[in-house]
C-alpha cells in the first residue's frame, strides 16, 4: 500500500516550505516517526517524520524546491516492497539563466490592470472590493499594505490562486508606492548576479545580499563559489530589511559581575545536582532585561505604520548559534519566571533549536532579544534588531580587568554591554536609563539561587 508523504504545515501562518535535504533515498528501509527528510520556512527548520514505516519509494520533490503544504512529496511503500525499481530522485531546482544587469534598466509601465494604490480608507486586505474573500497569508497582507496595494487588484499564482510572496513583490516592483512609514518587509527581488568562472561551483545568492558594487569587478582572481543556503539566505533577507526599516541607534555601558560571578561559582554544582540544570549567566541577564522593560517599557514595543505598539508581555528572543546560521527561539512570559524556570527553558529551546525541533511558535512573538556575542571572547558587539522589535542588548565577555573602586585599583569581573534601538521609538534618554537598570539589577542581585 502507497503512503503519501506531504508537506506539513508547520504554523497557521506558513503556507508553503523548502525541501533542503532528503535524509533517505529510493528504496531505503524507514521506521514510522524515524526523520525522513528537512524542510526551511520562513519561521524555522525542521526535520519531518516518516508517517509510515516502509521502503521510500518515490522521490516526487527535489532538494531546494519550495512547494506548497499538503503537496505530495513522495511515497513510502507500508508493505515494503521493493519489486518496482525506486524512482531517482529529482535533479536540485536549477537557478534561472543569470541575465548581466544593464546599467539603467529602464522602468516597466504599469500594466492597465495592475496594482493601484489603497486609498485613505482602504477595504479590509482580506476581501475585494466586491466582498469575496482573497487567500492571502498575514505576510502578504501587512506587505500590501505597506506598499499601498489594494490585494483585489492582483491574480495569485499560488495554490487555490492564494496571492503569494512572489506576486505581492512583482506587484511592488511594477508601481506599488511605498508607505509615508516603511515597516518590515522583505526586499523586492533582483536581477541575478553573472554567472561565475568556468569549473566553479555556486548557485544564485539571494536578493537580499547584492549591492551597488559593479558585478563584473565581484568575480576576479583565483575564488570559489559556494550557494548560500536557505537560513543564510532568510538571515541576510532579515537583516538587510532590519537596516533599511530601523533608524539604529547603539548606547554602551559597563556592568561590574563580581557579585553574580562569585554567587554563581558557589551555586552551580549544587544546582546542577538539585537541578539537573548547568546554572550560566545567561539567566541573570534575562532577568535583568525583564527588570529594565518593566521599567522602561518604551522597549519593549513594536512600530506599526504611525502607532506605537507597547507589549504587554515581555517575551525575551535569545540568539543561539547553529551551524551555518543562528535562530532566535523566543522564552514566553519571561518576567512571570525565576531564575530557575529561565534556565530549563533557555536550555529546552536551544538544544531543540540544534536539533531541528522547534516549532514555528517557539520563534513568533518575542517583544525584546538578547544575543551573546560574548560566549565567543567578543568583548561586545552591535546587534542588528530583530524585527519588528525596537531594541536588542548585545553581551560581551565576562573577565577580568583592574578597574578604579572608591579611589583604588582592584580585579573585578567586568562586562560590557550594548543596547541597539530604533531610534523612531526610543531616545538615548530612555536607552541609556535602561541599560543602567540593568546594570544595577546585576550589580546589586538579591535573588537566591537555590
Amino acid at each position: 500500500m502507497a503512503v503519501d508523504i506531504v508537506m506539513p504545515q508547520m504554523g497557521e501562518s506558513i503556507f508553503e516550505g523548502t525541501i533542503t535535504k532528503w535524509l533517505k533515498k529510493p528504496g531505503d528501509k524507514v521506521e514510522r516517526d524515524e526523520p525522513l527528510f528537512e524542510i526551511s520556512t520562513d519561521k524555522v527548520d525542521a526535520e519531518i517524520p516518516s508517517p509510515s514505516a516502509g521502503v521510500l519509494k518515490e522521490i516526487k520533490v527535489g532538494e531546494g524546491q519550495t512547494v506548497p503544504i499538503q503537496t505530495v512529496v513522495g511515497t513510502i511503500d507500508a508493505a515494503g516492497s521493493t519489486a518496482a525499481a525506486p524512482s531517482p530522485a529529482p535533479a536540485k531546482a536549477e537557478a534561472p539563466a543569470p541575465v548581466k544587469a544593464p546599467a539603467a534598466a529602464p522602468k516597466p509601465a504599469a500594466p492597465a490592470s495592475g496594482p493601484t494604490p489603497v486609498t485613505a480608507s482602504p477595504a479590509p486586505a482580506s476581501s475585494g472590493s466586491s466582498g469575496e474573500r482573497i487567500h492571502s497569508s498575514p505576510l502578504v497582507r501587512r506587505m500590501a499594505k505597506e506598499h499601498g496595494i489594494d490585494l483585489s487588484s492582483l491574480t495569485g499564482t499560488g495554490a487555490g490562486g492564494r496571492i503569494s510572496k512572489q506576486d505581492i513583490e512583482a506587484a511592488i516592483a511594477v508601481g506599488g508606492a511605498p508607505a509615508a512609514v516603511p515597516a518590515y518587509s522583505a526586499p523586492a527581488p533582483r536581477p541575478a548576479p553573472p554567472p561565475p568562472a568556468a569549473g566553479a561551483s555556486g548557485g544564485q545568492a539571494h536578493a537580499a545580499l547584492e549591492t551597488a558594487v559593479p558585478r563584473e569587478k565581484i568575480y576576479f582572481g583565483n575564488y570559489e563559489v559556494q550557494p548560500m543556503s536557505m537560513m543564510r539566505q532568510r538571515i541576510a533577507e532579515h537583516m538587510v530589511a532590519s537596516k533599511r526599516v530601523s533608524a539604529h541607534v547603539y548606547s554602551v555601558d559597563e556592568i561590574d559581575m563580581t557579585k553574580v560571578a562569585g554567587l554563581r561559582a558557589k551555586a552551580k554544582d549544587e544546582f546542577e545536582k538539585r537541578y539537573e540544570t548547568k546554572l550560566t549567566f545567561m539567566p541573570f541577564f534575562v532577568k535583568a532585561a525583564v527588570a529594565g522593560l518593566r521599567a522602561f517599557p518604551t522597549l519593549n514595543a513594536s512600530l506599526d505604520g504611525t502607532n506605537v505598539v507597547i507589549h504587554k508581555e515581555i517575551n525575551i528572543g535569545i540568539a543561539v548559534a547553529l551551524d551555518g546560521g543562528l535562530i532566535v527561539p523566543v522564552v514566553k512570559n519571561a518576567d512571570e519566571r525565576n531564575l530557575l524556570g529561565i534556565q530549563r527553558t533557555m536550555n529546552d529551546l536551544a538544544e531543540r533549536a540544534r536539533s531541528k525541533k522547534l516549532k514555528p511558535e517557539e520563534v513568533q512573538e518575542g517583544t525584546f532579544s538578547i544575543t551573546n556575542p560574548g560566549v565567543f571572547g567578543g568583548l561586545f558587539g552591535l546587534p542588528v534588531i530583530s524585527q519588528p522589535n525596537v531594541g536588542i542588548l548585545g553581551l560581551g565577555a565576562i573577565e577580568k580587568r583592574p578597574v578604579v573602586v572608591e579611589d583604588a585599583i582592584a580585579i573585578r569581573s567586568m562586562c560590557y554591554v550594548t543596547l541597539s534601538y530604533d531610534h523612531r521609538v526610543v531616545d538615548g534618554a530612555i536607552a541609556h536609563q535602561f541599560l543602567h537598570k540593568v546594570k544595577e539589577t546585576l550589580e546589586k542581585w538579591s535573588e537566591p539561587l537555590l
